[in-house]
Protein backbone atom coordinates (compact mmCIF):
# COMPACT_ATOMS: atom_id res chain seq x y z
CA UNK A 1 0.00 0.00 0.00
CA UNK A 2 1.15 3.51 -0.66
CA UNK A 3 0.05 6.66 1.13
CA UNK A 4 1.54 9.06 -1.39
CA UNK A 5 0.70 12.43 0.21
CA UNK A 6 2.61 11.51 3.38
CA UNK A 7 5.17 9.21 1.74
CA UNK A 8 4.40 6.01 3.64
CA UNK A 9 4.97 2.71 1.85
CA UNK A 10 3.58 -0.49 3.37
CA UNK A 11 4.66 -4.01 2.48
CA UNK A 12 3.20 -7.28 3.75
CA UNK A 13 5.82 -9.95 3.14
CA UNK A 14 5.03 -13.62 2.79
CA UNK A 15 6.95 -15.79 5.23
CA UNK A 16 8.21 -18.22 2.60
CA UNK A 17 9.02 -15.80 -0.22
CA UNK A 18 10.76 -13.22 1.97
CA UNK A 19 12.60 -15.50 4.40
CA UNK A 20 10.76 -14.93 7.67
CA UNK A 21 13.14 -15.68 10.56
CA UNK A 22 10.31 -17.40 12.45
CA UNK A 23 8.55 -19.40 9.76
CA UNK A 24 10.79 -19.85 6.72
CA UNK A 25 11.49 -23.52 6.05
CA UNK A 26 14.05 -24.29 3.35
CA UNK A 27 12.57 -26.42 0.57
CA UNK A 28 13.41 -30.11 0.38
CA UNK A 29 13.33 -30.27 -3.43
CA UNK A 30 15.41 -28.06 -5.71
CA UNK A 31 16.65 -26.33 -2.56
CA UNK A 32 19.50 -24.47 -4.27
CA UNK A 33 17.18 -22.74 -6.71
CA UNK A 34 14.52 -21.79 -4.16
CA UNK A 35 16.97 -20.72 -1.46
CA UNK A 36 18.70 -18.43 -3.97
CA UNK A 37 15.32 -17.06 -5.06
CA UNK A 38 14.39 -16.19 -1.47
CA UNK A 39 17.83 -14.62 -0.93
CA UNK A 40 17.35 -12.45 -4.03
CA UNK A 41 13.93 -11.37 -2.71
CA UNK A 42 15.40 -10.40 0.65
CA UNK A 43 18.25 -8.51 -1.04
CA UNK A 44 15.75 -6.68 -3.27
CA UNK A 45 13.60 -5.84 -0.24
CA UNK A 46 16.55 -4.22 1.55
CA UNK A 47 17.47 -2.29 -1.62
CA UNK A 48 13.88 -1.09 -1.97
CA UNK A 49 13.81 -0.01 1.67
CA UNK A 50 17.03 1.94 1.23
CA UNK A 51 15.93 3.68 -1.96
CA UNK A 52 12.57 4.69 -0.54
CA UNK A 53 14.11 5.91 2.72
CA UNK A 54 16.66 7.99 0.82
CA UNK A 55 13.77 9.53 -1.13
CA UNK A 56 12.06 10.58 2.11
CA UNK A 57 9.59 7.72 2.45
CA UNK A 58 8.74 5.85 5.63
CA UNK A 59 8.83 2.12 4.91
CA UNK A 60 6.69 -0.18 7.04
CA UNK A 61 7.12 -3.93 6.62
CA UNK A 62 4.96 -6.60 8.18
CA UNK A 63 5.02 -10.37 8.00
CA UNK A 64 1.93 -12.19 6.76
CA UNK A 65 1.52 -13.87 10.16
CA UNK A 66 1.30 -10.62 12.13
CA UNK A 67 -2.16 -9.69 13.43
CA UNK A 68 -3.84 -7.46 10.86
CA UNK A 69 -5.37 -5.20 13.51
CA UNK A 70 -1.97 -4.46 15.04
CA UNK A 71 -0.50 -3.75 11.60
CA UNK A 72 -3.40 -1.46 10.71
CA UNK A 73 -2.93 0.43 13.95
CA UNK A 74 0.77 0.99 13.27
CA UNK A 75 0.01 2.13 9.73
CA UNK A 76 -2.68 4.56 10.90
CA UNK A 77 -0.37 5.97 13.58
CA UNK A 78 2.42 6.51 11.06
CA UNK A 79 0.15 8.17 8.49
CA UNK A 80 -1.44 10.43 11.08
CA UNK A 81 1.96 11.42 12.52
CA UNK A 82 3.22 12.33 9.06
CA UNK A 83 0.08 14.32 8.28
CA UNK A 84 0.58 16.32 11.49
CA UNK A 85 3.97 17.54 10.33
Amino acid sequence: MVFRPVKVAVFVDGCYWHGCPEHYVPPKTNSGYWSEKVLRNVTRDRDTDQRLTEAGWLVLRFWEHEPSGACASQIADAVLARRAR
